[in-house]
């Protein structure tokens, strides 16, 4: 199954690499993915933010996994993180994870997350 990307003509250029929307076909099987944070498995926060966004994405992989779906299953994907300085190394890391697949997106800057020491928070949806 392939997911189909939408970035009509008229809508603005997106801002970074996503689509302005994405739609699977009739009959797909859809996992919802609750927002992934960057714990390692033991619970253990880094405090380096890079280091939090890779452990978010491999959480957020590892369930798609889990579910037989790959990056390419993936329908739309929302970040969450808690400081502006952040935007451009979220954007770099989730391009490098999405490896070329521009799912929607959504960016949100947010006062906080659970706990104080987490800096972003990822959640998604595929579609197989």
């Amino acid at each position: 199954m392939t997911i189909q990307l939408h970035n009509p003509a008229g809508v603005a250029a997106p801002f970074s690499r996503y689509s302005h929307g994405a739609s699977a076909p009739a009959g797909a099987s859809w996992l919802h993915i609750s927002g992934q944070v960057g714990a390692g498995p033991d619970g253990a926060v880094p405090d380096n933010p890079e280091r939090q966004m890779e452990l978010a994405w491999d959480n957020l992989f590892a369930v798609l996994a889990d579910a037989g779906m790959t990056v390419t299953d993936l329908v739309k994907v929302d970040g969450f993180i808690t400081r502006p300085d952040l935007v451009p190394l979220y954007r770099s890391v989730r391009e490098r994870r999405l490896a070329g697949h521009a799912t929607a997106s959504t960016l949100v800057i947010v006062a906080g997350l659970v706990l104080p020491s987490l800096l972003v928070e990822i959640q998604a949806v595929a579609a197989r």
